[in-house]
């Protein structure tokens, strides 16, 4: 399958827009801060502050880490189709720990980052919220009307709106997201996604048959 490609290196990654204003309700709201950091930056940023979202026993036999967009329409073929197979037959069963790590091809997927990451414990809930709403959120184009589509998932998963205004609009939590983002991605050699590293080895994105029989043949070893 086609994936979009990540673009990384010493050119600068561009993830926001410029300053404006968005009016929801009978408020104004910031739009979510601008980004932008290159390969040298990054590095100087101390990004221990972003907590690994990760599902399944910490000591499951296999680990896959998912790479992935909330912009992706691949990501979201794969969330609501191996994925939610992946989480019921074996992060559930205590097979596999799963973890996800964003990518950001755009300041959208930034933003929507910002949302689900607001409350942890909500994570997860919010992510499929994201990949199973992704054509109506993202649809226009529009910075202003993705913010309010944004916000109102976030206030739809139970998030209070004074804490997502906080979340949507953190500049520093924004700058450190992407160079967290950078440093994994140039870590681990990332092209495009969905990629899944299954117990550190790489493939691209695969069928349910194929990731099934996978994780099979390294739960057998």
């Amino acid at each position: 399958m086609k994936r979009r490609s990540v673009i990384l290196g010493a050119a600068a990654l561009v993830l926001a827009s410029a300053a404006g204003f968005f009016t929801y309700g009978n408020s104004s709201s910031k739009l979510p801060p601008m980004g932008m950091l290159n390969a040298q930056s990054a590095a100087d940023v101390d990004t221990s502050s972003v907590l690994e979202m990760s599902m399944g026993a910490p000591d499951a036999p296999v680990t896959v880490v998912e790479y992935a967009s909330f912009t992706c329409p691949h990501c979201a073929s794969f969330h609501t189709g191996p994925g939610t197979k992946l989480k019921t037959e074996y992060v559930d069963t205590g097979k596999v720990r799963f973890v996800y790590r964003d990518v950001y091809f755009d300041r959208y997927g930034l933003w929507a980052s910002m949302v689900a990451r607001c409350d942890p414990n909500r994570f997860f809930g919010i992510t499929d919220m994201l990949y199973r709403q992704q054509k109506e959120w993202v649809a226009g184009g529009e910075p202003a009307k993705i913010a309010e589509n944004l916000r109102k998932i976030g206030l739809a998963a139970g998030l209070e709106e004074a804490q997502l205004d906080a979340c949507f609009t953190d500049a520093e939590k924004a700058q450190t997201l992407v160079a967290w983002y950078q440093k994994n991605a140039e870590a681990d050699a990332i092209e495009g996604t969905p990629t899944l590293l299954i117990d550190g080895e790489k493939y691209s994105n695969m069928s349910w048959d194929e990731l099934k029989a996978i994780i099979d043949k390294r739960l057998e070893n």
